[in-house]
Order: C-alpha cells, then sequence, then structure tokens
C-alpha cells in the first residue's frame, strides 16, 4: 500500500505499538504498517514494538511493580521514553484488549516507567510520561457506534483514563474501527489511507 505524501509535518519521534498477540496476518498488522508507512514518508523517525514477536510472561506478584521488568520488555519500553508520540494499536477481545496486550503494558510500567511514587502520602506520583501524546486504533467485530454508546467504550476509557491519563499523556486521541469481519476491500482500503495519513500527522 502506498498513499502520496500530503503535506510536510515537524519531524516528531514516534513509538508504534503493534499489540495484536498472534503474528498471522490480521488487519492490525496492516494498520500498523500504514501506519509506519505514513510517517515514514513524512519524515518521522518511528521505532515499533511488535508484541507478537516477543517472548514475556505475566505479573504476577504487586511487589515485581517496585523492580525493572526483564527483557525483552525492559529494552523494548525505551522506545516509548523515547517517542514524544505513542500510537497503540489492537483488536477488541472480549470487551477488552489482549491480556498479552495488557501484560506487556503491566510489565512496562514497573520500576516507576509510566509513574514514580510520590515522596508522601498526600502526594500525587509523578507523572513520567509528561511531554508525550498517545493514539488508540481499536478494531472489533461490532459496529463502532455500539460500542461507544451500548458498551460505553469501556476499555478505551479505562486505558485513556488509567494508564495514558494518569501517567501524563496529553492529548490522547483514539480511532474506532468496528465491523472489520463484513468490511470489503473497498472499506479497508479507506481505512489504510486514514491510519496513512494519522501517520504522516503523527497523530
Amino acid at each position: 500500500m502506498v498513499f502520496p505524501s500530503r503535506r510536510s509535518f515537524a519531524v516528531t519521534r514516534i513509538c508504534l505499538i503493534d499489540a495484536h498477540p498472534d503474528a498471522a496476518d490480521h488487519l492490525c498488522h496492516a494498520l500498523a504498517d500504514a501506519y509506519e508507512e505514513g510517517a515514514r514518508k513524512a519524515g518521522h523517525d518511528i521505532e515499533r514494538i511488535d508484541l507478537a514477536q516477543l517472548e514475556f510472561g505475566f505479573l504476577e506478584k504487586v511487589s515485581d511493580f517496585e523492580i525493572a521488568p526483564p527483557e525483552p520488555v525492559l529494552s523494548e519500553r525505551e522506545k516509548i521514553a523515547r517517542a514524544d508520540h505513542v500510537c497503540l494499536v489492537f483488536p477488541l477481545w472480549l470487551g477488552n484488549m489482549p491480556a498479552r496486550a495488557k501484560a506487556f503494558l503491566e510489565l512496562a510500567a514497573c520500576g516507576n516507567f509510566f509513574l514514580a511514587a510520590a515522596n508522601s502520602s498526600r502526594n500525587w506520583p509523578k507523572q513520567m510520561m509528561k511531554g508525550k501524546s498517545a493514539r488508540t486504533i481499536i478494531t472489533m467485530g461490532m459496529p463502532g457506534p455500539v460500542y461507544s454508546l451500548v458498551f460505553d467504550a469501556g476499555a478505551l476509557k479505562a486505558l485513556e483514563r488509567g494508564l495514558f491519563g494518569i501517567s501524563g499523556f496529553k492529548p490522547v486521541r483514539h480511532t474506532i474501527l468496528g465491523g472489520v469481519e463484513q468490511a470489503g476491500d473497498e472499506a479497508r482500503q479507506k481505512w489504510f489511507r486514514k491510519i496513512d495519513l494519522l501517520g504522516q500527522r503523527a497523530e
């Protein structure tokens, strides 16, 4: 897929997280490719984290939040640290993000990465992601308006108000792509063009 660059934008350091846990051919991977392609066309500095290519476990003890995570999460999260903007792509499974996507974010959070412990119970933890923006791209089988209006976009709001919000990301934007199983090639090409442009704009 090659779409023309529409205009020039300021160079931004981007971390693109493809959080679909299955390495097989999936729409999320193609959307991540479109975003990366758009970003590179516009001259942005982009690094990518592909969760399907990584081997890591799950956080099992609260005490583990106090120490740095094991590899490869320790090295991969540095791509987030270097970024001005983070784009997270994942499918909606059972009303939430896939378990491995959540596991990666939990491990990445260890050792005061997203939030640094406050020096007093009266103080709010230090927001370590201040100065960074974020976008979430979610794919799902149900229509997007049904997810937003009937299910109140629960997983999305939890992510935006939870991890992204409390750690300092601002602004936080999202793109919801619904009805993906029924979408034909024309609809998918429209999505790819839209995501390509988001990559060009680093949004």
